[in-house]
């Protein structure tokens, strides 16, 4: 089976696909990335005494509005009423790593794949943002789709 480019049409010209025809059906995606930090960095995240204030915390806010906001960054996507956003941090302390997390439910006619990677990306891009003056030799990487639900594809698990 031959996969074709659905944001091309038949000149080649870049195009927003069309959903008009598409039934609402319900959509969750997942994504996760890591970054990876230095002894210090890692402290300051934990004990909260990053002078920039909570890490975390802001990074998560930084996700959802990255997620609100996917449909100007990437060109093609559709915007998206967005029914919930979760952005979750794990702290892998022996590994010196802060894996993210964003899953997105909404009731669409098209994926919120795009808006869970962008919230994670943006997540750990405000981590790097915020302890920089610590650390500039920090690594985000790994930043995958882990699940999505719903739609003509169906179910998709890393």
């Amino acid at each position: 089976m031959e996969e074709k480019f659905t944001h091309f049409d038949q000149q080649g010209k870049a195009i927003m696909v069309d959903v008009s025809e598409k039934q609402i059906t319900f959509r969750e995606a997942t994504a996760s990335g890591k970054i990876k930090v230095n002894k210090e960095v890692m402290e300051a995240i934990k004990t909260g005494s990053s002078k920039k204030g909570d890490v975390l915390g802001v990074a998560r806010i930084a996700g959802i509005m990255g997620v609100k906001k996917t449909s100007e960054l990437i060109p093609m996507c559709h915007t998206i009423l967005i029914q919930k956003c979760v952005i979750d941090f794990e702290i892998l302390e022996e590994k010196l790593e802060i894996a993210a997390f964003c899953t997105l439910k909404t009731e669409g006619k098209t994926g919120v794949e795009m808006e869970a990677l962008t919230g994670v990306s943006i997540a750990l891009l405000t981590i790097y943002d915020m302890c920089k003056a610590i650390d500039k030799r920090m690594e985000i990487s790994e930043i995958r789709l882990e699940e999505k639900k719903g739609g003509k594809s169906g179910h998709f698990l890393r």
